[in-house]
């Protein structure tokens, strides 16, 4: 509820002052590039830190006829009030060892002076100001509840500058440029805010009242030159103000960074010195860091935060219309009281709907009744026979904003009919508890008696259409349908098709499996573990096998289905037939290039992608585990699994056949080895499988336990570091 409030309130602030803002955004862009322009056309600047105030002094008052003012400038200049020989009065820049003119002070252009005056009272004179001053404290406000938005996208604030991985252009720069440029802009907001204050006397007073001696008629009239402004450097003075006259009860007038002093102009006493209160040094400084004078580098970062401010308006203006229209309200066909498949959406920015839209087409096309909506509106649905689950997570763990009220819906209805379920939880890998929140749906559907899950819980990082299409091709498998469904900006990314050559293709064997062996045409770079998509000829749905890398080419094992119409035609293709193909990246069931160790496990063709693995296995332990029915069904692999033993890394491989010996699952294997695989995550050893989903969710099921009992850590804990490596079918 807190983050819809800090978004809420991000959003119709930055709505309520979007033009003034973009106005004071421009605005001050070009009064940042006025410092740097003086610093490079005017007089370079002196080591004033290096001399003292008395022989500048010193020096102009033998080079004029009389000297009025001296100020220190913000570009660490010398300017001097004096009257010239001519008798002229002049405002010049001087050097400060020698007296002499080294430039003339310019008035400020009529531009930037145009400039200047919009930027401070819109032309509206104290009302443009006020409202100047309202609009920067609006942006203060913004800044504060984007840094809560950010620490909880972000997974909290030690999490501040970990990775941003959003795809969308717009989402992905407003998140790091806000990083970055937090503390610039909450200055330049804050610094307005006072100076605006000031001007309207809202401030506590911060005038200097001095409190002089009686004078001393006997007062020596000599000056004292050792005296004068001793241990004082220029870096220390802003303003000095001359004697009126050579009257004795006349002084000097100094204004340094923290102080004013009245000087006696001949003995050089202080006469008076008051410290400057908070106000007025706070004056001082939220002017130089409103304006950027004197330091080139901060007027370089103005102009860039100024810059920004356009970029954030934008880029937040896009994400809410985008987010408006992505989770806008389907046009159901169906009321939620009629529909046998109910969709129901977690979602923050609206990307999950895109997913979820996808599906609902494809299962409408195939004359099924659907109904779409958040999963805070969850109810008790007459007629639902399926209910599918597409949830984003939240920041460090939490549920999307239209998700918040599902689990207290979930305890309080009851449904009216046995339901099956899944659940697809989408997220990023780099945040601490990846797709949190998927994980809580998906336990709370299990623990009811009348919810069956259909499919184990599908993760999919980063909004992978890959590894979405994926979890559709293990539904359609499940459920026996077809379902062609398009993912999102699908269209706008065709995956390119390669030309390949059978070079091998061997019989069936005992489990109807056939070893497929592909020579590409041309050099082409892919991994094993990778994913070929093969589109059988009149096909329409392209099917995807995991692939390994022999030698630069491509090796499948392939389960011939009666019915299978790709598996049917690869299993049937001639040695040196031609097909086309396109390879999918599939990075995040790569072999692990730093783990110290990797666990390979599989079963029936999920072997595949290790028999490529395997040849390059540099770890100094990688252990493959397989499930098969028989021995003889291992026959295709035995030889290169051996060729791995014998030189690579590959320290040994088990069996877990079925129908034979113990008649033991991969699972059963793996059990009686719980103290080897609690070390191996321990120490950072990596888990790969590849194979049936059931497979999968046993195993997952174990490790689980493992680690909770072992480690006293869940597995989720692993998966999070990216032990846990899946892709199964």
């Amino acid at each position: 509820m807190l983050g819809s409030l800090w978004r809420y309130s991000h959003f119709a602030l930055a709505l309520v002052s979007g033009i003034f803002l973009i106005l004071a955004s421009i605005t001050g862009a070009v009064l940042a590039l006025e410092p740097i322009n003086e610093s490079l056309n005017g007089p370079s600047p002196v080591a004033i830190n290096t001399i003292t105030l008395s022989q500048t002094v010193d020096v102009l008052k033998k080079q004029y006829e009389e000297v009025l003012e001296l100020e220190i400038t913000p570009e660490k200049r010398v300017k001097g009030t004096l009257i010239d020989e001519s008798g002229d009065l002049v405002t010049i820049f001087v050097d400060p060892e020698t007296g002499l003119k080294t430039g003339d002070v310019r008035k400020q252009s009529p531009f930037f002076s145009f400039v200047t005056n919009l930027h401070r009272s819109l032309f509206l004179k104290g009302t443009g100001r006020a409202f100047v001053g309202i609009v920067s404290l609006l942006l203060c406000v913004i800044a504060v509840t984007g840094v809560f938005l950010l620490a909880q996208r972000q997974g909290g604030f030690r999490r501040w500058f970990s990775r941003v991985r959003e795809s969308d252009f717009a989402q992905r720069y407003h998140v790091t440029l806000g990083r970055w440029l937090l503390i610039p802009i909450v200055l330049i907001a804050a610094t307005g805010v006072y100076l605006s204050a000031e001007k309207f006397s809202l401030l506590p007073t911060s005038e200097i009242n001095h409190s002089l001696p009686d004078s001393d008629d006997s007062a020596e009239t000599e000056l004292q030159q050792e005296n004068l402004f001793k241990g004082i450097y220029l870096n220390q003075v802003r303003t000095l103000v001359f004697p009126f006259s050579e009257a004795p009860e006349d002084y000097f007038e100094l204004a340094l960074t923290d102080r004013e002093q009245y000087v006696h102009q001949y003995t050089g006493v202080v006469l008076s010195e008051v410290p400057y209160p908070f106000v007025k040094l706070a004056s001082q400084w939220s002017m130089e860091w409103h304006t950027g004078r004197g330091s080139v580098l901060w007027s370089i970062v103005l102009l860039i935060a100024s810059l920004s401010l356009l970029f954030f308006m934008y880029s937040g203006f896009s994400m809410s219309i985008k987010r408006l229209g992505r989770s806008k309200k389907n046009v159901q066909q169906w009321a939620s009281h009629e529909a046998a498949y109910i969709l129901l959406v977690g979602s923050e920015t609206g990307n999950t709907f895109a997913f979820a839209r996808a599906f609902s087409k494809a299962l409408k096309r195939a004359g099924k009744s659907v109904f779409v909506a958040p999963l805070n509106t969850y109810d008790t649905y007459d007629n639902a026979s399926h209910i599918i689950v597409f949830t984003a997570t939240y920041g460090d763990g939490d549920a999307p904003s239209n998700a918040r009220k599902f689990a207290q819906l979930f305890q309080q209805k009851t449904p009216k009919n046995n339901v099956r379920f899944a659940v697809v939880g989408f997220g990023s890998q780099l945040y601490p508890h990846f797709c949190r929140f998927a994980v809580v749906v998906d336990g709370l559907l299990h623990g009811h008696k009348q919810f069956e899950p259909l499919l184990p819980l599908e993760k999919i990082d980063d909004q992978s259409n890959e590894a979405f299409l994926h979890w559709v091709q293990n539904w359609n498998r499940i459920t026996g349908m077809q379902l062609d469904v398009r993912a999102p900006g699908e269209r706008r990314k065709k995956h390119k098709t390669r030309k390949f050559t059978v070079i091998e293709r061997t019989a069936l064997n005992v489990d109807n499996t056939a070893i497929i062996r592909l020579r590409p045409k041309g050099k082409i770079h892919f991994e094993s573990g990778d994913l070929l998509n093969v589109t059988p000829p009149d096909g329409t749905q392209p099917r995807s096998y995991s692939i390994a890398n022999i030698d630069g080419d491509i090796v499948l094992s392939v389960k011939w289905h009666p019915h299978g119409v790709c598996s049917t035609f690869l299993c049937t293709l001639k040695v040196g037939a031609k097909l086309e193909a396109a390879i999918i990246d599939n990075p995040h069931f790569h072999y692990p290039k730093n783990a110290p160790s990797v666990w390979m496990v599989a079963n029936g063709t999920g072997i595949a992608p290790y028999l490529g693995m395997v040849q390059v296995s540099k770890q100094e332990q990688a252990r493959l585990t397989w499930g098969g029915r028989t021995r003889a069904s291992f026959d295709y692999y035995e030889d290169l699994i051996e060729q791995a033993v014998n030189k690579t890394h590959l320290t040994e491989y088990q069996l877990a056949l079925s129908q034979e010996d113990q008649q033991h699952y991969v699972q059963n294997l793996l059990m009686e080895q719980g103290d080897a695989i609690a070390e191996t995550l321990d120490k950072g050893g990596v888990f790969m499988l590849c194979g049936s989903l059931s497979m999968q969710d046993e195993v997952l099921h174990l490790l689980d336990e493992i680690a909770t009992e072992r480690l006293q850590k869940p597995l989720s804990h692993f998966e999070n570091n990216k032990q846990v490596l899946t892709d199964c079918y």
